[in-house]
C-alpha cells in the first residue's frame, strides 16, 4: 500500500481542506459512550423528559410541542442517531485495544513458558551433577572404613 493511499477516504472523492484527528475523535466517542452508559445520564435525561412533559401538559401558554410529544420523539431519534455510531466507534476502539492486549498477553505467556522450561532443564542438570558428588556422610563413612583398615594393618604388622 502506498503511503498516499488513505483508507479512511474513498478513492475518487476529492480532498477537502478540513482535517480531523481520528484519535481525538475516537476519544470523544469513548467519552460519550462512557457518559451515556451511566445511571447519572439516565437520571438527568429522565428528569428533563419529566419537565418537558409537565410543562407541555400543564401550561398551555408554554406548550411548544402541540401534538402529543412529536418534538420530544424527534429529539430522542436525533439522540439515538448520534449515540449509536459513537458507541459503535468506542466499542471498535476498545475491541482493537483488547486484541493488542491479548497479543501482548500471549507473548508474555510464551516467554514465561520458555523461561519455566529453561529453568526446569537447568534444575535437572544441577540434580544430575549433584548426584555424582560425595556427601559429607559418605565421606565420613569412607574415612571411617579407611581408618579401620589402617588400624588393622597396624595391628597385623605388629
Amino acid at each position: 500500500m502506498k503511503r498516499r493511499d488513505d483508507l479512511g477516504r474513498p478513492r475518487n472523492q476529492p480532498k477537502i481542506g478540513v482535517q480531523y484527528n481520528r484519535s481525538a475523535f475516537g476519544q470523544f466517542a469513548e467519552n460519550v459512550a462512557r457518559l451515556m452508559g451511566t445511571a447519572r445520564f439516565l437520571l438527568i435525561q429522565s428528569v428533563l423528559v419529566l419537565i418537558w412533559v409537565a410543562i407541555n401538559v400543564s401550561f398551555i401558554a408554554f406548550q411548544w410541542d402541540k401534538y402529543p410529544f412529536i418534538l420530544l420523539n424527534l429529539m430522542f431519534s436525533i439522540q439515538a442517531a448520534y449515540a449509536a455510531p459513537l458507541i459503535l466507534l468506542a466499542h471498535n476502539r476498545q475491541e482493537s485495544r483488547d486484541r493488542e492486549q491479548a497479543q501482548v498477553d500471549r507473548n508474555v505467556a510464551t516467554r514465561t513458558q520458555n523461561d519455566a522450561e529453561f529453568l526446569a532443564r537447568e534444575i535437572a542438570s544441577v540434580q544430575l551433577a549433584l548426584s555424582n558428588v560425595v556427601t559429607a556422610d559418605e565421606l565420613r563413612e569412607q574415612l571411617g572404613h579407611l581408618s579401620a583398615q589402617i588400624e588393622r594393618l597396624k595391628t597385623d604388622t605388629n
